[in-house]
C-alpha cells in the first residue's frame, strides 16, 4: 500500500530537520509551495504542517509561516504522559481529557496530547526517554504495532483506549459495546418493532462495531424476532441501496453502528419523505454533539468518555508509580432517548 501524500511531506520535512538542512527557527515551505512541489491540494499540505505542529516539531506564526522549533528534552523533575488519539481535533471521539486532567493534575503529571501521527519516525527508545507512560486510542489495531511491541518488551506502561490489541499484553479501557447494541435493540423491540435492522457505515468492521453488532444479534434472539441483518447483507450499508433494503424487508426500526451513520441515514430518509420516527425509528451510538442538534434529535447510546479518561489515568499512574500492571476495564454505556424513536 502506497504511503499517503501528507505522510510523504511529513517524512521529507522531518528528514530535512534531522539532517540539519532546516535548522532551529528556519522557515518551512508554505502550504502553497508544498502543494505545488508535491502536486497535492492545499488541504493535504496543511494537514502535513498541522501534524508536525501537533508533534511539537514546528511552530506557526499567523500571516508569516511555519518555523522549526527548538527541541526540548524531557523535564526529569516532572513526570510526563503521552496521550495519543487518531486525530488531534476530532471532537467526535469525546472528551476523554475531562476525566483525565483532574487525575494527572492531582498527581502532578504533565500530559502531552497529540494525534497518533506523533509516532511517525519515532523509535521506542525516544518514547521511553521522554515519557513515563502513554495512553493510546487505537484507531486501527494494526497501526504502529512494531513500536508498541518494542515498548511492551521494555515494559513501558501503555493503556489502550477503545479496542483490545490481542497481540500485545497491554490493558484496555473500552466501552461495553456489546451491551450498547443489545440495549438499543431491546428498546426498539419494547416499543413494538418486530423487524429491526443493523446498519453499517462501511464493509470493514472495527472491533467496537463488531461488538455492537453481536449485542444486536443477541437481543434479536432473546426477543425472538424473525428478522436480523446478516453480515452478508451488503445493502445494509449507508448508500444508494439502503432505503430499498429497508423497504424490501419491511424494516421499522434500525440500530446504526454510530451517530454519523445514523445521521446520514436520517438525511437520506428525509429526502425520500420517510417519516421519522413514525415510519422508521433510528438509534445511533456515541452521543456526538450533532446527535442532539439534528431534527429530529437522535436517540443514541452514550459512551462515558469522561469516565474512560479518568480510569485510564488512574490505571496508568498506578502502573508507573507502583509497578502494578492493571487489568482490562469495561465501562458501562447508557441510552439517551430523543425524538428519532417513538415510545408506545
Amino acid at each position: 500500500m502506497s504511503k499517503p501524500l501528507y505522510k510523504k511531506i511529513i517524512d521529507d520535512l522531518l528528514q530535512a530537520i534531522q539532517s540539519g538542512e532546516l535548522v532551529e527557527n528556519a522557515q518551512l515551505p508554505t502550504e502553497k509551495e508544498l502543494s505545488q512541489k508535491y502536486n497535492v491540494s492545499r488541504i493535504t499540505s496543511k494537514r502535513a504542517l498541522t501534524e508536525l505542529e501537533n508533534q511539537g516539531l514546528i511552530y506557526r506564526i499567523q500571516g508569516k509561516g511555519s518555523y522549526v522549533k527548538a527541541y526540548k528534552p524531557k523535564n526529569k523533575t516532572v513526570p510526563r504522559i503521552l496521550f495519543l488519539i487518531p486525530f488531534a481535533n476530532d471532537l467526535s471521539l469525546g472528551n476523554f481529557n475531562e476525566g483525565l486532567a483532574p487525575i494527572t493534575s492531582e498527581h502532578h503529571y504533565e500530559v502531552i496530547m497529540s494525534s497518533a501521527e506523533f509516532l511517525i519516525n519515532k523509535q521506542a527508545s525516544d518514547l521511553i526517554e521522554n515519557f513515563d507512560g502513554m495512553i493510546y486510542y487505537a484507531h486501527n489495531t494494526e497501526d504502529f504495532l512494531d513500536t508498541l511491541f518494542e515498548l511492551s518488551i521494555a515494559q513501558f506502561p501503555v493503556i489502550i483506549l477503545d479496542k483490545k490489541i490481542h497481540d500485545l499484553p497491554y490493558p484496555t479501557v473500552q466501552s461495553d459495546n456489546f451491551s450498547g447494541g443489545e440495549m438499543a435493540t431491546n428498546y426498539l423491540a419494547a416499543n413494538g418493532h418486530q423487524r429491526i435492522a443493523y446498519i453499517f457505515g462501511e464493509a470493514v468492521l472495527p472491533q467496537s462495531v463488531r461488538q455492537r453488532y453481536l449485542g444486536y444479534i443477541h437481543a434479536t434472539k432473546e426477543q425472538q424476532l424473525s428478522f436480523h441483518t446478516a453480515l452478508t447483507d451488503k445493502q445494509a450499508v449507508v448508500g444508494n441501496d439502503l432505503l430499498d433494503y429497508l423497504s424490501k424487508n419491511n424494516i421499522t426500526g434500525v440500530v446504526c453502528e454510530n451517530d454519523l451513520v445514523a445521521i446520514a441515514l436520517m438525511n437520506q430518509a428525509k429526502r425520500a419523505n420517510v417519516d421519522i420516527p413514525n415510519q422508521l425509528a433510528i438509534i445511533g451510538f456515541d452521543n456526538i454533539q450533532a446527535s442532539a442538534l439534528i431534527d429530529p434529535a437522535l436517540t443514541t447510546i452514550a459512551q462515558d468518555f469522561k469516565g474512560m479518561g479518568k480510569i485510564a489515568g488512574e490505571m496508568l499512574i498506578n502502573w508507573i508509580e507502583k509497578q502494578q500492571i492493571p487489568t482490562d476495564q469495561q465501562i458501562p454505556v447508557k441510552q439517551i432517548i430523543r425524538h428519532s424513536t417513538k415510545e408506545t
